[in-house]
């Protein structure tokens, strides 16, 4: 079981984000129009994914916006931003604040991305919330790079994702 801190203090997570090399398990999410998808319906060369707790905190919206820029200028990446919040108040963080190269992904309905890849918090503030993680899979669902932001309020290291995806593309 993986840990994470809030502030300095450890929060135990559901269990380990999956390691590189192994094959992503499908989960559900919810899209902005509350259609359902899964991972398993996109075919690009490289999908990243990116948990976080929420939009509406500033951490959250900072990682979308900079990854955001960072995937402008790459074509054929599918890019999910998923959390707990419901669709419509991600697409409205995400209309406001510009944020157009992710879908939308909530995890509330069912909780699979949350269960299955570990990075639900089980105790402190935000128990219940995702953690800070990214993934970095092929087009065969195989992860490239796996990261767990080990402080909830920082941020991931994009530079080594971007590397990852151009690697991909």
């Amino acid at each position: 079981m993986d840990v994470v801190n809030l502030k300095g203090f450890p929060v135990r997570l559901k269990d380990d984000l999956p390691a590189e090399g192994v094959k992503a398990e499908d989960f559900y999410f919810v899209k902005g129009n509350l259609n359902e998808d899964s991972l398993y319906d996109h075919e690009e060369k490289a999908k990243l994914i990116v948990s976080v707790p929420s939009v509406d905190t500033g951490i959250g919206i900072l990682i979308a916006k900079k990854f955001n820029e960072l995937l402008k200028k790459r074509k054929g990446v599918f890019a999910l931003l998923i959390s707990k919040d419901l669709p419509f108040a991600i697409k409205r963080v995400f209309d406001k604040e510009g944020v157009t190269n992710f879908e939308i992904g909530s995890d509330f309905r069912y909780g699979d991305f949350g269960e299955d890849y570990g990075v639900e918090m089980l105790e402190g503030a935000l128990r219940g919330l995702l953690t800070n993680a990214v993934l970095v899979l092929d087009k065969d669902h195989k992860i490239v790079y796996s990261e767990l932001v080990s402080e909830i309020f920082s941020e991931p290291d994009y530079e080594s994702v971007m590397e990852e995806i151009d690697d991909l593309l």
